[in-house]
């Protein structure tokens, strides 16, 4: 993967995007590719070692709130894409994603979503029990109400989208530094004028914040409050499984947030555990898979005695409504940000590289992101909780 072997940053940038996952990579490539190629990206750690490192992410447009669904719409458009812009493979398996439902309220809640979706072109569908278990063999279908299902749906490799991004931004001209701290930013008045790091001073007009956890920090550092908290979350890979296991939906209970999905020659295994304690610890804790177990034992009983091979932990970025902080600070106009996706970072960097893109050169991105900026948790303003969670 292409990054910077200097021992000093650049003395000078356009522009300065801090943070090296997939929201960052993205970002420099539109920019790059529109032109704009005195870029700098920072990188506390390797390329992609954040939220980004996830094995396998997923990508989907089932969503509750009309601009998730637009981003997610976009983004999964760009991924089939991919190998031909940027030019990568990414490892993209349209299976399908299955919200599982046990409740009256859950089904009527995602059959108005569906609805939403369908008129914004996604085609996701209500189905009963007795599909749900054809689609995805492993169900139990005790106490299942209904599922959600779209098949355009499905998962691919964020590692193999950050290298695709990376590289085809790298042969533009944009510098990428990794390993690489952030420890001031400085202002002159309302105008951002150069980037701190472990390896020098950056001079710079702009800033653009794609620290995902890490957020809230970089945005103390120049005064915006970007209210994003770091939390854990934490997955497993069976054994290769014989025989192999089916291809599958990437299968969600909706109540527990348990999930699954093919992965190589076994399975993956995930959960959002509700006790989990806001902070930046990424070790992997194999008692966190009696939750996953528990849930299994219920509602895919053969999942509940398989054998893990290894586990991953990672940070999600969350904020108050489960929804990003995308815009351009209104007291510091020259500092950016795409951060807080809550889980969703990696379905949703296509499109948010090009409304970054946009922002950055006062263009009218494809939609209206302004309900998303970071002012609307001040003076009581609109919030937009998104219900289709994981």
């Amino acid at each position: 993967m292409p990054s910077s072997a200097f021992r000093t940053v650049p003395a000078s940038a356009d522009v300065v995007i801090i943070g090296g996952g997939v929201m960052g990579v993205s970002t420099a490539f539109h920019l790059a590719e529109a032109g704009v190629t005195d870029i700098v990206v920072v990188e506390r750690g390797d390329l992609g070692c954040g939220s980004s490192g996830k094995p396998i992410g997923g990508v989907r447009a089932q969503f509750s709130d009309p601009l998730n669904i637009e981003l997610g719409s976009r983004s999964l458009c760009a991924y089939r894409e991919f190998p031909r812009r940027p030019g990568a493979g990414i490892g993209l398996d349209t299976v399908g994603y299955l919200f599982l439902l046990d409740s009256a309220q859950q089904a009527g809640d995602f059959q108005a979503g569906v609805e939403l979706q369908n008129r914004l072109g996604v085609p996701s569908r209500m189905i009963g029990p007795g599909e749900a278990r054809r689609l995805c063999p492993y169900l139990s279908t005790d106490g299942l109400v209904a599922a959600a299902y779209s098949p355009t749906d499905g998962h691919a490799r964020p590692g193999l989208v950050v290298q695709g991004y990376a590289r085809a931004a790298a042969r533009a001209g944009v510098t990428l530094t990794t390993h690489t701290e952030v420890s001031g930013i400085d202002t002159a008045g309302n105008r951002v004028v150069g980037v701190h790091t472990s390896r020098g001073r950056i001079a710079c007009s702009t800033v653009i914040c794609t620290a995902g956890a890490w957020s809230a920090r970089i945005g103390d550092m120049a005064g915006v409050h970007l209210p994003v908290r770091p939390v854990k979350r934490q997955l497993a890979f069976t054994v290769p499984l014989t025989p192999p296991a089916p291809r599958i939906p990437f299968t969600i209970d909706f109540s527990s947030t348990a999930y699954f999905h093919n992965s190589d020659d076994g399975l993956l295994f995930g959960l959002a555990d509700p006790d989990q304690e806001d902070g930046f610890d990424t070790t992997w804790t194999p008692k966190w898979l009696e939750l996953f177990r528990t849930v299994a034992r219920r509602r895919a009983p053969v999942l509940a005695d398989m054998e893990t091979a290894a586990g991953w932990a990672g940070l999600y970025e969350v904020t108050p409504d489960h929804n990003a902080l995308i815009g351009r600070s209104g007291e510091l106009p020259g500092f950016l940000y795409a951060t807080g996706f809550s889980g969703h970072g990696f379905l949703q960097a296509p499109a948010v590289g090009e409304v970054m893109r946009d922002l950055y050169l006062e263009r009218e991105p494809f939609t209206d992101i302004s309900p998303l900026s970071a002012d609307r948790f001040r003076h009581g303003a609109d919030v937009r909780p998104e219900a289709h969670v994981v």
